[in-house]
């Protein structure tokens, strides 16, 4: 399979306590380090998506025409 720069495609199990382990390559590809905060978003048709808090502020400053300190 080719890798499409910018992107990562992989697999993780589920533990006991519901966890999850994020693997290297998304943690590198979007710069995820212990400590910080991300979100979660689900839907039942469409399934989970998870990404750093960051992305949507920067989203929602972009539709409102506004920009955050950092």
């Amino acid at each position: 399979m080719k890798k499409s720069e910018g992107k990562f495609a992989g697999t993780v199990r589920v533990g006991e306590k519901g966890q999850i382990v994020i693997p290297k390559g998304a943690r590198e590809l979007l710069d995820i380090q212990p400590g910080d905060t991300l979100l979660v978003l689900a839907d039942k048709k469409r399934g989970i998506a998870v990404t750093k808090d960051d992305v949507l502020l920067q989203q929602f400053d972009a539709i409102m025409g506004t920009e955050r300190e950092k």
